[in-house]
This record gives structure tokens, C-alpha cells and sequence, in this order.
């Protein structure tokens, strides 16, 4: 993302877990760990959108931890349907994350490893913010996220998504009573409209 970008890898469940690390200026507030879309529909850390969230969260003082799920890039391992794929995404969190801040964001798929993510540290961690984004909640079991997280969460969608359509979100929401920040005739992949996107997680970090 910048010459600041750091190559991890660490020790996963699967094998080798690769990952992208930036910085931002002075004493970072916490770490914000992001997970990528679908491995299986290209889905990987360089994700534009993934890239955007990274962005939003070092432009707020976060130390923003991109990594590639396991089968993707240099991570081991194969595709495992969103179980592996969390159990990765705490793997990191327990090695380079260990206690201070916590923030945990993901885009589509990524969105739904990151609800499980927050379903199995809730109970023992706490996590400042929570950021997902194209949710995909017609295809996954999306987590119910704690009542005690909703104001520390931002979920986006985009209104003429194709790929998640809003309904769906808006269904696994609504039991919850947890908002939905909708992006007018926004797509899937936010195009034309990250730097809009980018926009809305900066001032829900800020808030």
C-alpha cells in the first residue's frame, strides 16, 4: 500500500499465515485486523476495498493488519468455508494482537469471518471497533453481533448490490435492531465510490 508496508508471516492453524502490516504516524491506538473476500472468486489482502478499510483505519491511528486467508497467495492450507478462515483471522490476532485496542473489519466474505470472529472474543475481549462492509449474509450464516457491540459498529452496503442484495442484510439486521449505512446506488465493490466509503469508516473510527 506504501513503503511502510511490512510482509508478515506467521504460524496459522493451516500452516503459514501471509500478511501486510502499515503503520500509522506516531503511537499506534490499537491494531485493526481486516479480512479479505472470497478466496474462491479472487478474493485476496490487495482487495481495493480491503485496501480502502486499511487506509481509513491508519489515516485514524490504527495499525491496520491485512492478511491472506488460508489457500491465498503464501498462506497454507485450502479453503474451509469460513471455520479455518476464522480460526486464521484469531491466530493472528492472538500473535500480533495479543491485548491493547482491538478493531476487526472485513469486506464480503470477509464480513461474515469477521461476525464469527467477534461471536469468539466478545466474551473474553474487548473490541473497540467493528467495521464490515457487503456484508454477505445471503449466502452465510452472518454472527449475531452482541447488543453491547452495535454502537461501536459500522455496517455498509451498497443499495444496488448484485452480488449481496440489500434485502439480506437488511434481514439479518433488522431481528437486531443494528443500522445499515446504505451507499445510493452503490455496487458490490463500491466503484467510483471508495473514496466515499473510505469516508464513512474514518468517521465512524473518529466518532
Amino acid at each position: 500500500m506504501n513503503s511502510q508496508t511490512q510482509r508478515l508471516q506467521i504460524e496459522g492453524p493451516a500452516g503459514a499465515i501471509e500478511a501486510l502490516r502499515d503503520e500509522p504516524a506516531g503511537t499506534p491506538r490499537g491494531v485493526a485486523v481486516i479480512a479479505h473476500p472470497h478466496p474462491l472468486f479472487g478474493g485476496t489482502m490487495d482487495n481495493k476495498v480491503v485496501q480502502t478499510l486499511a487506509r481509513a483505519f491508519v489515516q485514524c491511528g490504527w495499525s491496520a493488519l491485512r492478511f491472506n486467508f488460508r489457500g491465498v497467495g503464501a498462506s497454507a492450507g485450502e479453503h474451509d468455508e469460513g471455520r479455518g478462515e476464522r480460526d486464521d483471522m484469531l491466530a493472528l490476532i492472538a500473535s500480533k494482537a495479543p491485548d491493547g485496542a482491538l478493531a476487526l473489519a472485513g469486506f464480503s466474505f470477509g464480513s461474515f469471518v469477521a461476525s464469527h470472529a467477534v461471536e469468539a472474543l466478545w466474551p473474553s475481549r474487548s473490541i473497540e471497533k467493528i467495521v464490515l462492509v457487503g456484508t454477505a449474509a445471503a449466502r452465510f450464516g452472518v454472527a449475531t453481533l452482541p447488543p453491547e457491540a452495535h454502537e461501536r459498529t459500522l455496517v455498509v452496503h451498497g443499495e444496488a448490490d448484485d452480488t449481496v442484495p440489500l434485502a439480506a442484510v437488511l434481514d439479518w439486521a433488522r431481528p437486531q435492531s443494528l443500522p445499515v449505512t446504505v451507499v445510493p446506488g452503490g455496487g458490490h465493490f463500491f466503484h467510483g465510490q471508495l473514496p466515499l466509503l473510505k469516508n464513512l469508516v474514518v468517521r465512524h473510527l473518529s466518532s
